[in-house]
């Protein structure tokens, strides 16, 4: 069901549902005028019976068949991601119990001491609204109309105005990562980055050609047994008038993965239309901070490649020399998002020389061994950087954990035939030799972070914040993560 937002200035006549922000605190006084004696008595008596409650609760109270006072029930202090949570939820309950109209009224937002934060309650029912239907032959007209009564203080412009350009980029990102792999290929990808550029975006295509031309050919390699074409990406924008170094954000672009002639089982072979997740966030990223004018400089660079079985298709064992010079034994076809990033990372801090560089990738399985889908693996060389991104991410609930690095795994993707191997054949250290492997293209030492993303950029059930499917991970935290230091 789709989600409609109306704003009002009054009350007659919009629904005959009304939801009322409520806490311990709230007194009868403070609806007279709005509810008859009676349906006072009724909100004062169900407060009573919920001084216990430690949680904030969504309930109703029925006044007629199909009228209702619906109570969301305030019992912790709320900041914005515990608002956000509640939206949802808000949204959620609406849906479930088929509430196709409703008024918050948000009278008392003033008086109580326990203020719900209007316009991140809002932005958690919109994720959570989030459907991909595209493909639908009978795709349902069922909205929900959430009506907001217009009262002072209530809605922050300037914050609503923000997260409308987070929301637009989370469900660009979403939007992107449930296409199907006959539908977003590497061509149509490329052609549907071209089309930010109305936003603002500086958006340069580098095509086989011109890739070849740069000896890019880890990322070249993995794309060579496909139809369709092997770009890389960069996606700039400029809300700095300053000369000042750009944040880059990398992405791999994998928009599928058969795994190559080292070929995955065929279940769940489908899901491998979101192993370009990484560079989904990468791009609703960039289109937010266009969005929202964001006063920094930022590049996104994604490598799109589509990793098939062919005739052309690249062997286990061929040896392949980087962008930046070093030649890589691809002992494992299906360990292709490391080759991609290997030349995207060089290439985009030989380019851009930015202040620090943020890769994501649905990197590996290991990964979920680990952390499951509760936390993104965070590798990095930089502690300042890994602090910075780990404090964004618990303010948006897209957590992350920090994993090691270190010199003695360097030995475990040494070959004897070039200059390492992309796969640690020993066993163990999956995510972990990974991202050694990844940091072996940072020349520069710029200050640099992984976040292998594979069990969190797409779920199977429904989280707090999204629908199920493509989850938009990655996008809300870096751009708290850019907002809190960097603006």
């Amino acid at each position: 069901m789709t989600l409609k937002i109306n704003y009002l200035d009054t009350q007659k006549g919009s629904s005959k549902n009304t939801a009322l922000f409520l806490d311990k605190t709230t007194k009868i006084p403070e609806f007279k005028g709005i509810f008859d004696d009676k349906t006072n008595i009724k909100i004062h008596n169900y407060l009573k019976k919920s001084k216990n409650i430690k949680n904030n609760k969504i309930d109703s109270i029925n006044l007629d068949f199909d009228q209702r006072i619906i109570i969301i029930l305030l019992s912790i202090k709320n900041d914005a991601q515990a608002s956000e949570e509640l939206g949802a939820k808000f949204y959620d309950y609406l849906k479930k119990n088929e509430i196709d109209n409703a008024i918050i009224l948000g009278t008392n937002f003033s008086s109580t001491k326990n203020k719900i934060l209007l316009n991140q309650f809002l932005h958690g029912a919109e994720l959570k609204s989030y459907e991909f239907n595209l493909y639908k032959t009978k795709k349902s007209k069922k909205e929900i109309i959430l009506n907001i009564l217009k009262r002072k203080n209530q809605i922050n412009p300037k914050v609503k105005y923000k997260l409308d350009a987070v929301l637009r980029g989370v469900n660009f990102t979403k939007d992107l990562v449930s296409e199907p792999g006959n539908v977003l290929h590497p061509d149509e990808y490329a052609k549907r980055l071209i089309k930010l550029r109305k936003f603002g975006l500086k958006v340069t295509v580098y095509d086989e050609k011109k890739l070849k031309k740069l000896g890019c050919n880890a990322l070249l390699g993995v794309g060579q047994g496909s139809i369709r074409g092997s770009y890389l990406v960069t996606i700039e924008w400029r809300g700095n008038k300053s000369k000042s170094k750009p944040l880059a954000f990398v992405g791999k672009g994998v928009c599928f993965d058969t795994g190559g002639y080292s070929l995955k089982p065929a279940r769940f072979m489908e899901d491998m239309t979101y192993d370009m997740a990484g560079s989904a966030v990468v791009v609703g990223l960039m289109k937010n901070f266009a969005l929202r004018k964001a006063k920094i400089n930022a590049v996104g660079v994604v490598g799109i490649v589509e990793n098939m079985v062919s005739g052309n298709a690249q062997r286990p064992g061929d040896i392949v020399k980087s962008y930046s010079g070093k030649t890589i034994e691809v002992l494992n076809t299906d360990a292709e998002g490391r080759l991609v990033l290997a030349d995207a990372l060089t290439f985009t801090e030989k380019k851009f020389k930015p202040k620090f560089m943020v890769d994501l990738a649905t990197l590996t399985g290991a990964i979920i061994v680990s952390l499951g889908s509760e936390y993104a693996g965070l590798f990095s060389n930089d502690d300042k950087l890994s602090k910075e991104l780990l404090q964004a991410g618990e303010r948006v609930d897209e957590k992350l954990w920090r994993m090691p690095l270190h010199k003695n795994f360097d030995k475990l993707i040494n070959s004897k035939n070039a200059d390492m191997q992309n796969i640690n054949y020993v066993g163990g250290a999956g995510s972990t030799t990974a991202a050694q492997f990844l940091q072996r293209f940072i020349i520069n030492k710029t200050p640099w972070a992984h976040l292998d993303i594979a069990g969190m950029a797409f779920s199977k059930y429904a989280g707090a914040l999204n629908s199920g499917g493509a989850t938009g991970y990655g996008v809300r935290l870096l751009n708290k993560f850019v907002e809190e230091n960097y603006e």
